[in-house]
């Protein structure tokens, strides 16, 4: 993928959820506090996590465990389904977790080739360090993410703020996807 295109996208998805803040903070709030125990939406994203996972193990060429690789598989495969039936309490945190640091590796992937062109790239790097911070944060301790979402959640004035806040930073991630990153 390139990064102009992943830069994009990226901006695209943060910023869309945070006009609906905007617009319509007590809606949006509702909504975001509801999502650490949404059990289908949970259900959803560990099976993305896993499937990604799974997809990044199988185009590992690293030989040391070539010949474990379907066993390997198969077990992370289990274990994904397996935390669908039996962790169930802050399956959607848990599972949000996993694909953020599948989008950590992707950003971070996806701007190495890019780091010695221009030095905006550290910006999407960045970003997908703080992902990895949070992913392996929120998957030990799930009920700190619902107690942050809780208090970002708390006024209407700090739904609007908050979502200014991160538009912007979308619209600026965005900005770079159609200018500096635009070659790339």
């Amino acid at each position: 993928m390139k990064l102009s295109l992943l830069s994009i996208l990226l901006g695209l998805g943060v910023a869309v959820p945070q006009v609906y803040g905007i617009a319509r903070p007590q809606k949006f709030a509702a909504a975001v506090r509801r999502f650490p125990r949404n059990l289908p939406l949970g259900v959803v994203l560990m099976v993305l996590g896993t499937a990604g996972f799974v997809w990044n193990v199988h185009n590992e060429s690293v030989s040391d465990f070539a010949a474990f690789k379907p066993a390997l598989m198969a077990g992370f495969v289990a274990v994904g389904v397996l935390s669908c039936v039996y962790i169930q309490d802050f399956l959607a945190v848990r599972g949000l977790a996993v694909v953020a640091l599948l989008l950590a590796k992707l950003m971070v992937d996806t701007g190495r080739p890019h780091l010695g062109e221009t030095p905006w790239v550290l910006v999407i790097q960045a970003w997908a360090y703080l992902l990895v911070v949070a992913g392996i944060w929120f998957t030990v301790t799930p009920w700190k993410l619902r107690d942050v979402l809780n208090w970002a959640t708390a006024t209407d004035t700090r739904v609007r703020v908050g979502s200014a806040i991160r538009l912007a930073f979308a619209l600026f991630i965005l900005l770079l996807g159609l200018t500096a990153f635009r070659a790339m």
